[in-house]
């Protein structure tokens, strides 16, 4: 092996540049570190460590270990070479005379050479490049870059790793025990543990720190025991930040070791918006009343920009799928899509905020069944405007809108949101008004801003703007999805606390300080929660539920992802303000009332030529029924005969439990026929009922048999019908001022969906 050429040797500054941690830092906006993702794989190396941030009980060991004269000499330590060759020619042991600015040189040579052996000539060229290196480098400089360049233990480069992974600290916290160790590790970095801490008890000697050797070797089987970090960092106990959007940003940049990347994350938020879904789910978790709901995520968009301000993938340590990133994980959306319905039927003229629409049984052929959606408070709503139903997320009414619209357009809609679904409309049916296609926290949080900024859709960004785009990028394609009018109503609708009353009572989470426009949505069986909104500068989106599927237990629609949602939007504007958007010119204010006052008097908004002073029920439509609260679906029978039978449920029914309530507080309502006899009675899977003309019946999930017998137990009528969904755990106690309304059950045949 040749010496290396004391010429070629670098200087100091060219070493701290070049050197490259086996790291790459995600970087916060404005350059805070968020995380480190270890690329490489060959060698462990942390950041580079300045001298004045080594512990002196270290700076002490390695002059004390491989150098004592390395104040005073000038590169070769003469004196020392004399005594190690006098020692070698009578075959004494004693320590090699090679100093640590010799070391440094062979560090520093093409081929590095570590531990073992050197010959003549390669000492020579090292005793030469030691010399120049003491002339062109000061002492300090030598100390330093030496402490970063040695090997240590295994795949370990350098004090920063060895300290973080040893240790388990930062280099500026070892104290002379730890110190000791790590000096006796340069001369035999593989050595067994009895032999690296009798070398450290030596230097513990000569450091004047003899009761530090006591239990010594049990210390080193401790510290070689410890796990290695997955990521190295300047502080041991920072916390990893942002290891989902990490893992994003290594997946479109090319990033090598050594590696800063800026993203646009912000921060503070980052770290607010983790506290904030931990803090929640650990209350919800709480053994008083634990929920089962270990798993969340949250993500915060900039409307002018789209840049990600706040990318939380999972809960860390409450999740037991920690590395599932929850943003990017499909899942079922539920009663979120509704906003997006209502816009498509709005910008199609088929409908305004104040037409009315029947909430009563809805039977629809779904090709292998019926499909059956209904909603709660134990009864139908009757005529309800498109406000009310979209503000307190009626069902009924949405799948009435859908058929409208057809599937077809509407997933087409969807689509052109940014929420590739894997299927077309015509596959998800009617279901698709109750958000049955799986999406992803991102694609909806960003469907959502297209309504903030008035029906644009475009893309959301990771990374900063190049400075020549003066904050635009030109690959973004502005796609006008909805018109600014419709936009602007239907944040209307979001923003009214007064349209979502029926369902979530005047005081809810969702009832901001600030303007702001949200919706909730719960998925089938209770598996999924979101809630899904805007104010004048940001859109925040929040999912909670489990990573492995399981169903969640009493979690409502503003119990769940509600308060994190509403936290964050305190937070986002606690020193800056949130304006609803003005009015744009395609729209109109005009009072409206309605007929048989179904709804009280109020101003309306209506796109312009669509506008109206009084809403009237159909020709069909009786003030009876409109003013009703209570509906039977129609059966094939004559229901104006007087002979007894079972109006509701029909026959082959299947109930889905609405998701979005408590399974205690629903209803089934058993009904006779129209006109049928009130001298029979209810019975129910062998068991008697009563007499009553309308039996409202806590559900349980499974196949039941419902039967109307007469005074000797002959039955007169029989339907069977199955309820599936919920759980049969016996639910918490409801947390008082977050539940909502009694609801009675979603019903459906075929696919199973929910609000």
């Amino acid at each position: 092996m040749a010496a290396p050429c004391a010429q070629a040797l670098p200087s100091f500054a060219q070493v701290r540049a070049q050197w490259r941690s086996s790291d790459w830092l995600l970087l916060a906006r404005d350059g805070e570190p968020l995380e480190r993702t270890r690329i490489d794989k060959k060698e462990r190396r942390g950041d580079w460590v300045a001298l004045a941030d080594v512990s002196p009980a270290l700076r002490e060991a390695i002059v004390v270990s491989e150098d004592k004269r390395f104040y005073e000499h000038s590169g070769v330590d003469w004196h020392g070479a004399a005594a190690a060759a006098w020692a070698n020619l009578w075959n004494t042991r004693t320590r090699g005379a090679s100093t640590v600015t010799m070391q440094l040189t062979g560090l520093l040579s093409d081929v590095p050479e570590h531990s073992g052996r050197r010959s003549i000539v390669q000492k020579a060229g090292q005793a030469v490049g030691a010399l120049w290196l003491e002339r062109s480098w000061r002492k300090d400089q030598i100390l330093e870059a030496y402490l970063n360049l040695v090997p240590f233990r295994g795949e370990t480069i350098g004090l920063s790793a060895l300290s973080l992974t040893l240790f388990g600290k930062a280099p500026s916290g070892l104290d002379e025990r730890e110190a000791a160790i790590a000096a006796a590790l340069i001369r035999a970095p593989n050595a067994p543990y009895a032999k690296v801490s009798d070398r450290a008890c030596r230097i513990l000697r000569e450091m004047k720190a003899p009761e530090r050797c006591e239990n010594l070797e049990s210390y080193v089987q401790l510290a070689f025991a410890r796990p290695a970090p997955a990521m190295l960092t300047v502080s041991p106990n920072a916390e990893s930040l942002a290891p989902h959007f990490a893992r994003r940003i290594a997946g479109e940049v090319q990033v090598a070791p050594g590696a800063r990347v800026v993203t646009t994350l912000d921060a503070k938020l980052q770290r607010f918006a983790i506290d904030t879904l931990r803090r929640t789910l650990a209350e919800l978790n709480a053994p008083a009343h634990a929920r089962n709901v270990h798993d969340g995520a949250v993500v915060v968009l900039d409307n002018a920009t789209g840049d990600v301000l706040a990318w939380v993938g999972s809960s860390g340590g409450l999740s037991v799928a920690r590395d599932v990133d929850a943003v990017l994980a499909r899942r079922q959306p539920g009663s979120t899509l509704k906003p997006f319905l209502y816009a498509e039927a709005i910008d199609e003229h088929r409908l305004t905020t104040a037409s009315l629409l029947n909430d009563a049984p809805l039977d629809l052929d779904a090709g292998g069944g019926l499909y059956i959606p209904q909603n709660y408070d134990k009864d139908f709503k009757g005529w309800v405007s498109v406000r009310t139903a979209l503000g307190s997320s009626l069902n009924v009414p949405a799948v009435r809108t859908v058929v409208m619209v057809t599937p077809h357009r509407f997933a087409k809609t969807l689509t052109a949101l940014g929420m590739p679904l894997a299927q077309n409309g015509d596959y998800y049916g009617y279901s698709l008004a109750l958000g049955s296609p799986d999406i992803t926290l991102l694609s909806l949080t960003n469907a959502y801003r297209a309504l903030a900024n008035a029906g644009v859709a475009t893309p959301t960004h990771d990374l900063p703007a190049p400075p020549a785009t003066h904050g635009g990028r030109n690959a973004d394609t502005p796609r006008r999805v909805f018109s600014a009018d419709t936009a602007y109503i239907i944040t209307t609708v979001l923003s009214d606390n007064n349209a979502r009353t029926r369902t979530f009572g005047f005081d809810n989470p969702l009832a901001t300080r600030v303007f702001s426009a949200v919706k909730t949505g719960t998925s089938k069986d209770m598996r999924d929660n979101w809630t899904i909104g805007y104010t004048s500068r940001y859109t925040v989106g929040v999912w909670v539920g489990n990573a492995e599927g399981d169903a969640m237990w009493d979690v409502s629609g503003v119990t769940g992802a509600s308060p994190i949602w509403a936290a964050i939007v305190e937070y986002l504007h606690r020193r800056v303000p949130s304006t609803p958007p003005a009015a744009p010119p395609g729209v109109v204010q005009t009072r409206v009332s309605f007929e048989h006052d179904v709804e009280p008097a109020r101003t309306e908004w209506f796109l312009k030529g669509t506008e109206m002073s009084r809403v009237d029920l159909a020709a069909d439509a009786t003030g009876a029924s409109a003013r009703s609260t209570s509906y039977a679906p129609a059966r094939a029978d004559n229901v104006q005969s007087a002979a007894p039978g079972i109006g509701s449920p029909t026959n082959g029914t299947v109930f889905a439990l609405d998701p979005d309530i408590p399974a205690a507080r629903q209803r089934i309502v058993f009904e006779r026929l129209n006109g049928a006899s009130t001298r029979s009675a209810w019975r129910l899977d062998g068991k008697m009922l009563g007499h009553a003309e309308r039996v409202l019946w806590l559900p349980w999930p499974g196949r039941h048999v419902l039967e109307l017998v007469d005074a000797h137990g002959a039955s007169l009528d029989q339907v069977r019908f199955e309820v599936r969904g919920a759980s049969a755990r016996t639910p918490a106690p409801p947390t008082a001022g977050h539940e909502r309304p009694a609801k009675a059950p979603v019903h459906a045949h075929g696919p199973l969906t929910s609000q």
